[in-house]
This record gives structure tokens, C-alpha cells and sequence, in this order.
């Protein structure tokens, strides 16, 4: 049985992971994010004309079709380098909202511009308190709550009044949005609106879990780094067994969350019955890499490692908002909770990991019985 990633998939990644490391350096980054916008649009056209904008988008709107377990190891990446959110949120949640739309509906138009990497979306999902990126989105995806459920809006930014807020993380614009619902902007009813509604949150939690566990490696990788130069007594740190420590127990947190992480994408694509619990389980786990990777970071970097010179705060705060986008701690682990104790029809665990029938996976999300990625998770 082939538990691995495809050839394709994980060339793919490698071939992101290239692009990335020269067009999002650390240094980049930080000139991106103290101009007023906190945006490039040479880099977002960069990323665009590597075709991430149209991933997701069907092959008849311009895009490439590919599904949910595809973004497994990209948004990794995506984490790792610490983009900021309108990739996610725009290239794959927003996409996968405008998909759900029947054929012909006038709003999957914005389709063909994402996939050109004309537009910038923001999703304003009930379960976040505040939009990101609402102020320099071309079109805004908002949430009307009814009796029946959420309706679907489509608004333009001159639409709504928009206020911008302060975070932590200075890669991430957060907006307080005002509007009024009519029936001009909406797009969907409450009972057709709550299903999408539900599904990109989903998938909003599973990006920021991918993400969060790209970040814990970065943080490694850098706490790696400089325990290998920085030196006490005439000795590297790094050759202090209690510095050794700290850095293995990253790579261990690391390691268990992945599989649960694959598992959750796969459940995802697949729309299983246990996708609650999957999904906030794979949050739960790699917020406590990303957490766990930034205390014992920071430990071994000592306080200056919080310094804006030094690049590991970047990961770090990128990693603590995350945490708390798309369903936070207390969400999470309630919903997983409830869903293992009263979900008999849908048990979890290692007797259960694979214990429905699937098909050969040629690498491909067009294909939808990923089993050489999904089963990459060993029960």
C-alpha cells in the first residue's frame, strides 16, 4: 500500500516552495507589510502568473479544477513562508463558495477574474468575528443570519462602510464591516446559503491548520539555525543537550499532527459523514505544534527572539492569530467532543482510519478517491 504523496504533488509544492523563497523573502515581507496597504500587487501578480489563483476554480471558469486534498502541501507552504491571507481566502474558501453557485448564476463571473488573479475577495464567515483584508478586496462574500440560516451576500466594497483594525500580526488586516442585506446582493437563500456557509468553514479551518503547521517547521527550521551559531561558554548552544531537547519535541508535535492534518483533507474532499470531527481535530493538533513550536523557539532564542529584527516573530504572531481564525480553541474542542460521543455511525481512531473501501489516486483532485495522499496517514 502507497502511503505518499504523488510524484506530481510534491513537485509541485517543491516548485511553490522555489518560487516563494526568493519572492517572499523575510525581508520582503516586512517592506510589504509597513506600506500603508500591508499588500504587493507585484507579488500577488507574481503569484497569480504562477497559476495558485486559479487552482481550485473550475476547468470552464479558467481554473484548473484540482480539489481539497491538492492544497494539502501547498498551503503548508503558504504557512511557511507566511503569505498573508488573501491567497486562502480568496484562491481556495471564495472559490469554493462561488463553485457551489448553480450554472449560470451571474456571481460565478468572478471566477474567471480570480483565476486571472484580477480579485482579491474577502469571506466574512459568521464564526470570525472580523474580515481580513475587507478593505482592499474588489468584492466581499457576507453572511446574512436568519431563523432558517445564512444567507449569501455579494457586496462591493463601496457597499459597505469599512473600518480597519489593529492585530498582533502585522501581515494581517482585519476589518469591522458594516452593511445592509438586500435583495439586490443576495445570492443564495438561508437553506442553499447555510451549506456553503458550512463548507467554507471548513475549509477555512483547514487552511489555517495547514498554515499553522508550516509555520511551527519554519520556526524549527530557524530555532536549527541559529542554536548552530549562537554560542555560550566557547560551545554552540546547539550541543546543549537541553537546547536539543526543545527542538526535538518540536519535530515530534510536528510529525503527529501531519497525518491528522492528510486525514481531515481527505475527509474534506470526500464530504464523510466524521468531517466535523476530522477537521477540528486536525486544528486542535496543529495549533499545538504552532504553539508549542513558538514557546521553545522563543526559549532557545531568548527574549530578543520577539524583537522585530529578528525574523522568528513574524512566524510567531502569524501562528497566534491563526490559532484563533476560523474556530478557536474552545470551538474546536467542544465540536470534536460532541462529535465523538454521538457519532456511533462515524467512529475514529486507528481501527477506523481506513475502513471504507477507496480507489487508486492518479495525484490528481479531478479524481476524487485520493488514496496515495489520504493515505499517507498511518493509523
Amino acid at each position: 500500500m502507497d502511503f505518499t504523496f504523488s510524484e506530481e504533488q510534491t513537485a509541485f509544492r517543491d516548485s511553490v516552495s522555489r518560487f516563494l523563497m526568493t519572492e517572499a523573502a523575510p525581508e520582503l515581507l516586512r517592506d510589504i507589510w509597513e506600506t500603508e496597504t500591508g499588500r504587493s500587487p507585484e507579488l500577488w501578480a507574481r503569484v497569480a502568473g504562477q497559476g495558485l489563483m486559479g487552482l481550485s476554480a473550475p476547468e470552464a471558469d479558467g481554473g484548473m479544477g484540482m480539489g481539497d486534498i491538492d492544497w494539502a502541501l501547498l498551503l503548508q507552504e503558504v504557512g511557511y513562508y507566511a503569505l498573508p491571507d488573501s491567497l486562502t481566502d480568496t484562491a481556495y474558501v471564495a472559490v469554493g463558495m462561488l463553485s457551489a453557485l448553480p450554472e449560470g448564476h451571474g456571481a460565478r463571473a468572478w471566477l474567471a477574474r480570480v483565476a486571472e488573479g484580477n480579485c482579491r475577495v474577502a469571506v466574512g464567515h459568521p464564526i470570525n468575528p472580523h474580515v481580513a483584508d475587507a478593505a482592499l478586496a474588489d468584492v466581499l462574500l457576507l453572511p446574512h443570519v436568519t431563523t432558517a440560516g445564512a444567507e449569501l451576500h455579494l457586496m462591493l466594497p463601496q457597499q459597505c462602510k469599512i473600518t480597519a483594525l489593529q492585530s498582533i500580526d502585522a501581515s494581517r488586516r482585519l476589518c469591522k464591516v458594516e452593511w445592509t442585506a438586500s435583495d439586490a446582493t443576495r445570492i443564495l437563500d438561508a437553506v442553499h446559503g447555510q451549506k456553503v456557509w458550512d463548507q467554507a468553514g471548513e475549509r477555512g479551518a483547514l487552511a489555517a491548520a495547514a498554515q499553522m503547521l508550516g509555520l511551527a517547521q519554519r520556526m524549527l527550521d530557524l530555532s536549527v539555525d541559529y542554536v548552530a551559531q549562537r554560542k555560550q561558554f566557547d560551545k554552540v548552544i546547539g550541543s546543549f543537550q537541553a537546547v536539543q531537547h526543545h527542538l526535538s519535541n518540536i519535530v515530534t508535535k510536528i510529525e503527529f499532527a501531519k497525518p491528522v492534518l492528510y486525514r481531515a483533507f481527505y475527509a474534506l474532499q470526500h464530504g464523510e459523514v466524521d468531517l466535523a470531527v476530522r477537521i477540528s481535530h486536525a486544528k486542535l493538533q496543529c495549533s499545538e505544534a504552532s504553539w508549542f513550536a513558538s514557546r521553545n523557539s522563543l526559549q532557545v532564542h531568548g527574549a530578543m527572539g520577539y524583537t522585530w529584527e529578528v525574523d522568528l516573530q513574524m512566524f510567531m504572531k502569524r501562528a497566534w492569530v491563526l490559532d484563533s481564525a476560523w474556530g478557536d480553541k474552545s470551538f474546536h474542542s467542544a465540536r470534536l467532543s460532541q462529535g465523538l460521543l454521538r457519532s456511533p455511525h462515524a467512529p475514529v481512531g486507528p481501527g477506523a482510519t481506513f475502513d471504507r473501501e477507496t480507489s487508486t489516486c492518479g495525484g490528481c483532485a479531478s479524481q476524487p478517491a485520493a488514496r496515495n495522499i489520504a493515505e499517507e496517514v498511518v493509523a
